[in-house]
């Protein structure tokens, strides 16, 4: 089967890659990214002259070039990573989220309408959904919970899926869906809060938190999402949508005293600034769903996953000096 992969330079659709590339030789997988400020090529350059594997760099907002490509590529599948992930920016730039998370899914699904794809995946994210109360303890996102966006990004992911379901009712697409809570792992952007409190703590800045810090996440590591996304694509059932979660809750604050507590710095490096607007109290998923239709389990617990992801990026502080800098932006030769 020949495989686009939308996204493929980010942090999940890169960390995707090295999994299923490798894994099925006999499949064909081509990564399409627009190498935007969060796509680094240097996640997927050791991907190179790998036979069942290349590289195109596009925009899925750029409905004659999606178009070419489909129709010079054949694909039987279609995944989508892409899209525009950061709440902070999203509240800046609200326009650039609903463009490119909404449009650009438009302008795939268009595509494997006309080429009929065998079977179109939007990975989506648990903030659709909305929050829940940090005093209740004992709910949690199940499939059927109603959408409740709180931010640009939410609710531009939101219109996406919605745009993915309506394809399906009406022009009958094959498309399943899955919704994660938040990843973490090697590769991720120095913007979101796991590599940015490791970076600063790193140099001994002082590491911002909103608020008090009690925003609880539920952390999923990035392999075990993947693992998710492969089975869904491969097996999940036509027109579903799938919640992956990591069943590892822990608030803002206690995850930044973990990471320093692992490279033994100070506490004090913490510094509590004004709470982002809109900021959702806490997400929870329920996976199983996944887990009793796909068999579908994780392999990290969080303790182990988090001391993991702090020694790669320890490992490979050069990664992160280069996007500092903006080195990373002269990877591809291409």
């Amino acid at each position: 089967m020949k495989f686009l992969v939308t996204g493929g330079a980010g942090f999940i659709g890169s960390n995707y890659l090295h999994y299923v590339v490798n894994k099925y030789p006999e499949d064909y997988f081509v990564c399409l990214d627009a190498l935007t400020y969060a796509g680094n090529y240097n996640n997927i350059k050791s991907l190179e002259g790998k036979e069942n594997y290349k590289f195109v760099k596009g925009d899925i907002r750029d409905n004659k070039f999606i178009d070419q490509l489909f129709n010079d590529e054949k694909f039987d599948i279609v995944i989508n990573f892409a899209a525009e992930s950061h709440v902070d920016n999203s509240i800046k730039n609200p326009n650039l989220f609903a463009d490119t998370n909404v449009l650009g899914t438009m302008t795939l699904l268009n595509a494997s309408k006309k080429y009929n794809v065998k079977r179109y995946h939007q990975v989506s994210t648990d903030e659709v959904y909305g929050d829940l109360p940090l005093d209740r303890p004992d709910l949690k996102f199940k499939e059927t919970t109603p959408i409740h966006t709180s931010s640009p990004y939410s609710a531009s992911k939101a219109g996406a899926d919605l745009q993915v379901l309506a394809y399906a009712r009406t022009f009958g697409i094959p498309v399943t869906i899955s919704r994660c809570s938040n990843n973490y792992g090697p590769y991720q952007f120095p913007e979101k809060l796991i590599p940015v409190v490791i970076s600063k703590a790193l140099n001994n800045e002082a590491i911002p938190v909103y608020g008090k810090g009690e925003n609880v996440r539920d952390w999923i590591h990035v392999h075990d999402h993947n693992v998710g996304v492969d089975l869904i694509v491969r097996n999940g059932r036509v027109g579903e949508i799938y919640n992956l979660g990591g069943h590892s809750e822990k608030s803002n604050l206690d995850v930044v005293k973990t990471i320093l507590k692992h490279l033994e710095k100070d506490e004090s490096l913490i510094s509590f600034v004004t709470d982002r607007p809109g900021h959702d109290l806490r997400y929870a998923i329920d996976s199983t769903k996944v887990e009793e239709e796909l068999g579908w389990t994780r392999t990290y617990n969080f303790d182990e996953g988090i001391k993991e992801t702090i020694d790669w990026y320890v490992n490979n502080q050069e990664w992160i000096e280069e996007i500092k800098t903006g080195k990373y932006k002269e990877a591809y030769k291409g």
